[in-house]
């Protein structure tokens, strides 16, 4: 019997708000594995289009499992999904791995995250045009927020110099390239699971950044043994587990949300930085930081995104 408390509209309400509050959790734990990304990516012992496809080859045996363990608990029902869509994420995917790989070898990594974080603002604005969905006005105060918050993180490791400028032009680049994959797997998730998406987009990237590999002449093997530890850990831990997580989210989070809270990237850094390498934190940086998360936090606790009637 129906608990009469609870009306089938509320009870649809307590349901799409558990899958929300699943999504962020998802998203935000997934930031926070690949924020270590830029670290392995200066530690690997071959190039940076190498490492890319190194990153996504070795990625590919644990997320092979991970749907076939996910066939098996759906009795066989992976999804379908809309094959253009997939074959998009892959295709951004890579680009985007291409420019940052690039970038973050040039110029600072303060300069790299700051401007590759201009995701969500991309990201808001492609969704307006394209999928008819506009933000609400919380949602443009929240965003505001958070790059502001972002900026005063860097602010202590930001430097402008010239010879740097080609990898601050990457990394900006890169923010659209990560956008246009984020929108491309959230309309991918809508028909297909988490695992399947990622599988599929992970197997179109990796030939992809073969080709880049080979048309920059870097070399493809690590001298040594040791050489493959940071390229299996930017595999299997920041690909397979931490995109792996943030594919998820996608299918429960909208876009824009979903690219706001992938912010806390810089933050899980910032920390990382302090922890490893005994970089201190200035009282600007850690006032960003607090602003961060109070503005990630406004930013799933309402509805952020409304659709327009076509």
């Amino acid at each position: 019997m129906a608990d009469p408390a609870i009306t089938p509209p509320a009870a649809e309400t307590i349901a799409a708000r558990r899958s929300m509050l699943i999504g962020v959790a998802a998203l935000l734990a997934g930031a926070c594995i690949i924020a270590f990304a830029a670290i392995l990516v200066k530690a690997s012992p071959v190039g940076p289009q190498a490492t890319a496809f190194w990153r996504l080859t070795l990625a590919l045996p644990a997320l092979a499992l991970w749907l076939a363990l996910y066939r098996r608990q759906a009795g066989g029902a992976p999804g379908s999904p809309d094959m253009r869509f997939i074959v998009l994420a892959g295709l951004f995917f890579a680009g985007d791995l291409a420019f940052w790989h690039a970038g973050i070898l040039i110029t600072t990594a303060a300069n790299a995250t700051l401007l590759a974080n201009l995701t969500p603002i991309i990201v808001a604005l492609a969704g307006w045009i394209f999928f008819k969905e506009t933000v609400t006005r919380r949602f443009i105060v929240v965003c505001a927020v958070v790059m502001t918050g972002a900026g005063l993180l860097s602010a202590g490791n930001l430097a402008i110099d010239p010879d740097r400028l080609g990898g601050d032009l990457l990394s900006v680049i890169t923010a659209f390239w990560y956008a246009a994959y984020i929108l491309a797997a959230r309309k991918a998730r809508e028909r297909a699971s988490a695992p399947r998406v990622m599988f599929l987009s992970t197997l179109i990237a990796a030939p992809i950044a073969l080709i880049i590999t080979l048309a920059f002449g870097e070399d493809l093997l690590p001298a040594t043994a040791e050489g493959w530890i940071p390229l299996i850990l930017l595999g299997v831990v920041v690909h397979g587990l931490g995109q792996g997580a943030i594919m998820f989210g996608l299918g429960r989070v909208p876009a824009p949300v979903a690219a706001l809270l992938i912010l806390i990237q810089p933050v899980v850094a910032a920390i990382a930085g302090w922890v490893i390498f005994d970089e201190a934190l200035s009282t600007i940086q850690l006032a960003g930081a607090g602003i961060i998360l109070a503005g990630l936090y406004a930013a799933q606790a309402r509805p952020a995104v409304r659709t327009r009637p076509r």
